[in-house]
């Protein structure tokens, strides 16, 4: 049976890009706030077509631009619901609205990201989002998700805001991410994906 088609309330990704070395943690890049988009133009077309062919090349859900180096508050991201349905979409200065502390429960399940490669663990987060912004013509776009969408919402935007997973776990489990990571970093060399 062919798999479903991908739930693109905002039209699909662009495509035609070409993939880029992935930018990894410790990247001044990673660890500051992104600039916001202001020209929706051909530039922005071209980044987003880039990041969404690195995103398909390293098997990724989602991918910021600070990620391939670009300091410039876009995520691309194609990813699972809790049911499994795929949504894809692009997001340009994004806004995060979670459930209120009432209404909130958390999803305890791992996470790993594409900028510090081969290495997963536990991250609490809520278990739905919502993100507004706008698309890759400045037309406001919202996506809302639970299951891995809901992080995914929630990893994306926070690269665009300068955090990183890793800055969401305790020293511990921050440790024993770095041994995975450390242990694996020969299968991903400084040019991979590309």
């Amino acid at each position: 049976m062919p798999a479903q088609p991908p739930h693109a309330p905002h039209g699909p990704l662009p495509t035609g890009g070409r993939v880029r070395p992935m930018t990894r943690w410790g990247t001044p890049v990673m660890h500051r706030p992104q600039q916001r988009v202001t020209a929706y133009d051909a530039q922005l077309r071209e980044l987003v077509a880039d990041m969404v062919a690195t995103m398909y090349a390293a098997d990724g859900v989602g991918l910021a631009a600070c990620q391939i180096g670009v300091d410039l508050a876009v995520f691309v991201f194609d990813c699972p619901d809790a049911t499994g349905a795929h949504t894809v979409g692009v997001v340009c200065n994004p806004e995060l609205t979670l459930p209120e502390v009432r209404e909130r429960r958390l999803d305890e399940d791992e996470e790993g990201c594409l900028s510090f490669p081969g290495a997963f663990i536990a991250c609490a987060r809520p278990d739905t989002a919502t993100v507004t912004g706008t698309g890759l013509n400045g037309e406001p776009v919202t996506f809302t998700g639970d299951g891995l969408l809901a992080r995914c919402l929630q990893h994306e935007t926070d690269h665009t805001h300068g955090v990183v997973f890793g800055d969401r776990l305790p020293t511990k489990a921050r440790k024993k991410l770095q041994k995975q990571h450390d242990k694996l970093a020969e299968d991903y060399p400084a040019d991979w994906p590309a």
